[in-house]
Formats: structure tokens, C-alpha cells, sequence
């Protein structure tokens, strides 16, 4: 529930305090006083949208603080919890606070925590509900039908339950349905990919066998002409002219006249006894090579079928040759994904049934719930339009049950609240049938009924009773009187028999002189209360009759 509201800067308002007593408040002033900057001051407070306009002219910014209990929000604490938000030392205790500067600009905070406007907006739906002419025009949406009647069942939480279990159902659905169509475009493919597993397997590729192969293919195709050297090469080295016959007379003409030499031959000695034994190891060398490098055009021709082989398979893929490992697992995953495939789809398709019966089965469920609360919420409404003075109407909630597959997120049931206001008259849509007026107290009674299953938000209501008087507006005093006392109920009214029957009594007024006007706020003691009562029954002018009439109009007991 509220506790106060302070407001700075706020159109017409500089500063205003208010501190809320008793269950229902009524707030009363001249038209043009300044009631809707007040609730639009609140709205702000809750997570409207701002707008530079809203600050007082001459000031930099406005605020608006607003301190809620919430012993008994259980809806707002889940959501403090949700976004980490600290209740600080009072857990129920609940400070929104809402900045908005006058360059357009707008802060927002809970606990003096800053937060997004989105979150005020959210923490608001579940603190205050504002009823006026647009909101009783609401009554006439189907959505809106839907949620009282459900509000009225208890059935809340299960609609938010069966909401996740339709989406579910629906991202279920289209993952089934975006595996069934890979399914299709991988069967397609089966023969390719089949194919083209079964070629890589023989052809059984391996990173880095082209280059080896190219290198075999020039070598082998350059055989005969690199014997011939080989031949010529080991004809100088050997034989009877050979370099390793001349090493070998040089070698002994020195070693004869080493000793008289003095040492002056000694390293010439080395190094052709060096130069013998590596002429010795490049004649090896070249007796192996010449064994290894012949001409043989049968492996040249083998060699370069593998090769091109390898290479017309990486053209076809377009990879390189050392891909076709890489692109022989990829083919093979893709063909075992499509094997695979079919078993995923059958556990796809068990998930989505799954789903679906528990949707169906709680829908269904929810489905007979609405029946039964309607036929409940019928004869409470009926009930209360006779004290409205509706008495020649009815009130009927009608639940058409849908097939399940056009089942949506809130259910299977299409609701319709229907009416007629006057006797013989054939019940129709609420939004044909009724006025503005009309409308307006059928929501009343609305409320008097969801009253009775508890409610843990404050209710305003803008001018309920526009378009009424007398004893119509006696009974709508009434009605929200027995509404305030289940909760906390704020009426803004220019109706005396409605002021009169709040709890607390606040009078909106304004001021003006040549260049300022302000709007003020003001609690009302009994002598204030009955002047203003008064006012509203005679107008400017308060007569002793007025005054006598408040007087009565204000001892009434509430029945």
C-alpha cells in the first residue's frame, strides 16, 4: 500500500508532502485545480513516461518519491528478489523515486538504487492499479476480460505456468520442423555423399603424399638422362685416368720424398690421403645412386596415375591435396549425421508430444477452472449491480473453448463478458451494450468481487462516477466504501456522496497571482470536510442547507 508521496517541481507543484490515512481517500477540488498533475505525478513515480514538460517552468528538475508497505506484496518482493534489489533496513519498506530534468532527460531509482524506468514501470503494475475512463474502456478488451477472470479463479499462476509451457511448445515444434526440412535437403544428398566417401576411402589420400609423388614422378621422368652422368661421373673417378689414379701417384711420389723433406710435405700427404678417401666415398655414392636411379617407365606411370588421381579428386572438391583427409571426415559426418538423423528426429518428435500434453493437459484444466469461476463470477457481479443501481441489467461471462492446436500462451478459451442493462433487453458484448458510465460501474463491481479473493494493490479510481448523481452516485460511494475494506483505495471525485464516504478526505486547490500559479494539496479535519462537501452540493456559494445536507451526507453509516 502507499504510505506518502512527496513531489518537487512537478508542474503546478513546488513541493507537496502527503502521508495516506485510512483505507479509502477521496480527493476532491474545483475542476482545472490540479487533480490529474497529481496522479500524473504518481504515474511518474511508477514508471511512466516522462517528459520534459512535466517539470515546474523556472525549475532545473522535478521529483516525485513514493514509499510503499509490502508486507503483504508478495509480487513486488519477487521481483526485488529477481533484480537483486536490497529492501535495505526495513524489508517492508518499498522508496520509488523518479527524476526528471528539464532538458527531457530521467533517472529513476528504488531504494536509492538506480534502475531502468522499465523496472519502476514493472514494480508499479503490482503496487497500483488506476481506473478511469480509459481503464473502464478496457473492460471492453478480451484480453482484459480474460485477465479479471482469472484474477477472480485464483488462476494467475497457472496461466504464467501454461505460458512457458506454450512457448516451449512452440520452440519444440519449430526445431522439429527445422530438422525435418534438413532431413529432406540431407536425403537429397545421400547419393552424393555415398559416392564420395567411397571414392575418398579408395583413394585413401594422405597430407603430404603429393609432394613426395611430384618429386618421384621428375626424378623417374629424368632417370635415363641422370644414368648417363652418373656413368661419365664414375668414369673420371675410376679406371686407369681416373682422379683416384692420379691422387694415388701423387700420394706415393710424396710419401718417397717425404723423409728427406724435413716435414715441408707432411700436410700435402694429409690432404691427399684425405682427397683418396672421400673420392673413394663419392665413388660409392655414385655406384648406389646409379643402382637406385633407373629408367623404369612402369613406376613412372604408376607414380603419375596416383598423382594425377589425387589431384583431380582435390579439383573436385575443390581443395588441395592435403585437404582430402580433412574433407573424407567431413563427408563421413555429414553421411553419419543423416544416419543419425532419423533416430534424433524420433527423439525430437517424443520431446514435442511430451510437450504438448502437458500444455493440452494443464490448458484443459484452466480451461474447466474458467467454466466454473465464471458461473461464480456471474451471480457476484449480478449481485452488486442492484445496490448501482443496475438493477434491470445482467451480467454474463461467456468461456468458448477453442480446439487445442489454436490454443495461445493464455489457453484454449476465447472469454466474452456480455451484458444488458434494462429488463427484456437480449444480453450482447459489454462493449456494445453499456456506456461510458455504464462501463464504469461494471468494473466497480468487478472489483468488489476480485476484492474478495484479496488484492495487494492499491486502487485508484479517476472520476468512477462521472456522468452519475443522486442516489446512483450514493450507491457507487457505497460500493467503493465496502471495496476499500479489503485494501487501500484512492478516489479522485466530484461527487459529494462519494467524498463523503472516505475515510480521509483531500482537497486539491490552486493559487495563482500575475505571475505564478500553484497547485497545493491539503488533508481536510471534519469542519474543513464538511465545508467541502457542502461546496460540492450547493457550488460557490455555501448555503446553511448545503451545510446541513453535508452534515447528514457525512454521518451516514456505510451499509
Amino acid at each position: 500500500m502507499l504510505v506518502s508521496l512527496s513531489i518537487r517541481d512537478i508542474v503546478l507543484i513546488d513541493k507537496l508532502d502527503l502521508d495516506w490515512h485510512g483505507n479509502l481517500c477521496t480527493l476532491t477540488g474545483e475542476t482545472g485545480a490540479g487533480k490529474s498533475i497529481l496522479l500524473d505525478a504518481l504515474g511518474l513515480a511508477l514508471g511512466a513516461r516522462g517528459d520534459a514538460g512535466l517539470v515546474r517552468t523556472g525549475a532545473s528538475q522535478g521529483s516525485v518519491t513514493a514509499v510503499f508497505d509490502i508486507s503483504a506484496n508478495a509480487a513486488a518482493r519477487a521481483i526485488l528478489d529477481e533484480n537483486g534489489l536490497d529492501t535495505g533496513d526495513n524489508e517492508n519498506e518499498l522508496i520509488l523515486r523518479r527524476v526528471q530534468t528539464s532538458d527531457g532527460r530521467s533517472r529513476a531509482f528504488c531504494n536509492d538504487a538506480p534502475v531502468s524506468v522499465g523496472l519502476l514501470s514493472e514494480l508499479g503494475g503490482v503496487l497500483i492499479e488506476i481506473h478511469g475512463q480509459n481503464e473502464s474502456q478496457a473492460l471492453t478488451d478480451t484480453r482484459t476480460q480474460r485477465r479479471l477472470l482469472d484474477q477472480f479463479g485464483g488462476l494467475e499462476a497457472q496461466v504464467r505456468d501454461l505460458s512457458a509451457l506454450y512457448a516451449n511448445k512452440q520452440h519444440l515444434q519449430k526445431s522439429l520442423a527445422a530438422h525435418r526440412d534438413a532431413l529432406t535437403r540431407a536425403a537429397a544428398e545421400t547419393d552424393y555423399l555415398t559416392n564420395a566417401v567411397a571414392e575418398l576411402q579408395t583413394l585413401d589420400a594422405q597430407t603430404g603424399e603429393e609432394e613426395v609423388l611430384a618429386d618421384q614422378r621428375t626424378l623417374l621422368m629424368n632417370a635415363e638422362k641422370i644414368a648417363a652422368d652418373l656413368a661419365e661421373a664414375q668414369g673420371f673417378l675410376g679406371g686407369e685416368s681416373g682422379v683416384e689414379t692420379a691422387l694415388n701417384a701423387a700420394l706415393r711420389r710424396l710419401e718417397r720424398a717425404a723423409p728427406e723433406a724435413a716435414g715441408r710435405l707432411d700436410a700435402a700427404v694429409t690432404a691427399l690421403d684425405r682427397a683418396l678417401i672421400e673420392a673413394a666415398e663419392a665413388r660409392d655414392a655414385l655406384r648406389l645412386a646409379a643402382s637406385e636411379i633407373l629408367h623404369d617407365p612402369a613406376t613412372l606411370a604408376q607414380v603419375e596415375d596416383r598423382l594425377f588421381a589425387l589431384r583431380a579428386a582435390a579439383r573436385k572438391h575443390n581443395v588441395t591435396c592435403n585437404d582430402l583427409p580433412d574433407v573424407l571426415a567431413q563427408l563421413s559426418g555429414q553421411l553419419s549425421d543423416i544416419d543419425g538423423g532419423t533416430d534424433r528426429l524420433a527423439e525430437m518428435e517424443a520431446e514435442y508430444h511430451r510437450a504438448e500434453a502437458a500444455y493440452r493437459t494443464l490448458a484443459e484444466s484452466i480451461s474447466a477452472a474458467r467454466i466454473s469461476a465464471a458461473t461464480q463470477l456471474d451471480v457476484r457481479v449480478n449481485n452488486e449491480l442492484v445496490p448501482l443501481k443496475l438493477d434491470g441489467g445482467r451480467f454474463s461471462t461467456c468461456v468458448d473453448v477453442l480446439p487445442v492446436n489454436d490454443g495461445g500462451a493464455d489457453g484454449i478459451d476465447r472469454v466474452t463478458f456480455e451484458a444488458s442493462t434494462n429488463p427484456g433487453m437480449a444480453p450482447g458484448p459489454i462493449a456494445k451494450i453499456a456506456s461510458g458510465g455504464e462501463l464504469a460501474r461494471f468494473m466497480l463491481a468487478l472489483k468488489v468481487c476480485l476484492s474478495e479473493s484479496g488484492q495487494s494493490r492499491s486502487l485508484i479510481f479517476d472520476e468512477v462516477d462521472a456522468g452519475v448523481g443522486g442516489a446512483v452516485a450514493e450507491a457507487v460511494g457505497v460500493r467503493l466504501h465496502k471495496l476499500a475494506q479489503t485494501g487501500q483505495v484512492l478516489v479522485v471525485t466530484h461527487s459529494p456522496q462519494v467524498a463523503a464516504r472516505g475515510d480521509y478526505h483531500w482537497k486539491v486547490m490552486k493559487t495563482a497571482d500575475a505571475e505564478t500559479a500553484v497547485t497545493r494539496v491539503d488533508p481536510l479535519d471534519a469542519e474543513a470536510r464538511l465545508e467541502e462537501v457542502a461546496r460540492m452540493l450547493s457550488g460557490a456559494s455555501v448555503t446553511p442547507e448545503a451545510r446541513a445536507a453535508a452534515g447528514k451526507l457525512l454521518e451516514a453509516e456505510t451499509t
